[in-house]
């Protein structure tokens, strides 16, 4: 994915460079967050954990998620990361999900064959930054997938459901599933909910260019046992976002979501460049359209993937340029930013806390790399 940064919105001047809303004074330092300061201060440089380039040669990636529990190939603390090209750079073709360990370690955790699906996938499999990790070992991923990596051919895809030995159990698809983009989950055990965005709706082969109907859905799963997931009920609960295809990024519309402790769903808008908050988003039966605004434009360059901090800040990061954000949502304001070691528009997507709440993970897409902000 390749953005253009936006005019008026500048990196900042050094490599790790911290924003302007920085505590100065030495005494605020490494656990102030606990306290109501900006998570991100804390840390001090960014290093490369490993290439997320598997043996296929699979790049661009999208998807970063932190496996909860250990089960068969999955091991606690690792980190999934999905690619969304192929070895040919081809936007929407890419099939693998790989698993790097804390120390670096790589392995192959699944590569999708779309000849092989056991249910519907309309257009195939191109794996996007809609990737999560359940408790139960489950892990769902989206696919936004084109025939030769361009907004024209793009499909409207699936999700697909993969055990925790890495093989494709079901699919979930129709019911709004179209542009399968993000997700994050409310994980119970027993039961789960999805949160999930679309880029897709009203766009056929590629066009209108701009359309204003993006979504969040909210799917219900059931989980017995070893069966794989059910899907119970699908709810529109945000739409009317706007989405764009774009010859670079292929398509740009509602990003990130993460899940705040008040049950307030956050939401990276990333064509408005803003923060949007869906309200009450476990239990609404209603559609909430776009959201109250968080906050928009100032250090937000086009949020792609969003985290929720330990304080309860909402982290994103920008398509527009190589910044972290972290937004009080409380204060409707945003606390703190920083470039991530230099890195310019189009390396960002995915980002994940890590465990212990020792840094961020991120992915680099120009150099198809895991880091870490630590």
């Amino acid at each position: 994915m390749r953005f253009t940064a936006k005019a008026g919105i500048c990196a900042a001047a050094t490599a790790l460079a911290v924003g302007a809303f920085a505590p100065s004074a030495s005494a605020q330092l490494a656990n102030d967050w606990k306290f109501g300061k900006p998570f991100i201060n804390q840390f001090k440089k960014v290093d490369v954990v490993a290439s997320t380039v598997p043996a296929n040669g699979d790049v661009n990636p999208y998807g970063v998620a932190v496996i909860p529990r250990s089960k068969d190939k999955l091991h606690k603390g690792d980190v999934l990361v999905s690619n969304f090209n192929n070895a040919g750079n081809l936007q929407g073709t890419g099939t693998t999900i790989v698993q790097i360990s804390r120390d670096g370690n790589v392995r192959l955790f699944a590569q999708i064959d779309a000849g092989k699906l056991p249910g519907a996938c309309p257009g195939g499999v191109g794996l996007t930054t809609a990737l999560v990790v359940l408790r139960t070992g489950w892990v769902i991923v989206g696919s936004l997938p084109t025939a030769d990596g361009t907004s024209a051919t793009a499909q409207s895809g699936c999700l697909i459901v993969l055990d925790s030995k890495g093989e494709v159990r079901e699919t979930f698809s129709g019911g709004g599933i179209n542009g399968p983009w993000d997700m994050t989950a409310a994980d119970n055990g027993g039961s789960v909910d999805l949160f999930l965005t679309n880029v897709l709706n009203g766009i056929v082969g590629g066009q209108p260019a701009t359309t204003n109907q993006g979504t969040v859905l909210r799917l219900e799963l059931k989980i017995e046992g070893n069966k794989p997931p059910a899907l119970r009920k699908t709810t529109t609960i945000a739409s009317g976002f706007t989405e764009q295809t774009d010859p670079t990024a292929l398509i740009i519309g509602p990003t990130g979501v993460g899940l705040g402790r008040d049950g307030t769903l956050y939401v990276a808008d990333t064509v408005a460049s803003r923060i949007a908050a869906i309200p009450n988003a476990i239990g609404r039966m209603t559609n909430a359209g776009t959201g109250r605004t968080v906050t928009a434009g100032q250090h937000l360059n086009g949020p792609l993937g969003l985290a929720i901090a330990p304080n309860g800040n909402v982290l994103t990061v920008n398509g527009g340029d190589g910044n972290i954000v972290e937004t009080n949502p409380l204060k409707k304001a945003q606390v703190a930013f920083r470039t991530l070691d230099g890195l310019g528009a189009g390396a960002l997507f995915g980002l994940a806390v890590a465990p212990d709440n020792r840094g961020v993970y991120f992915v680099d897409d120009t150099n198809n790399e895991l880091r870490l902000l630590h």
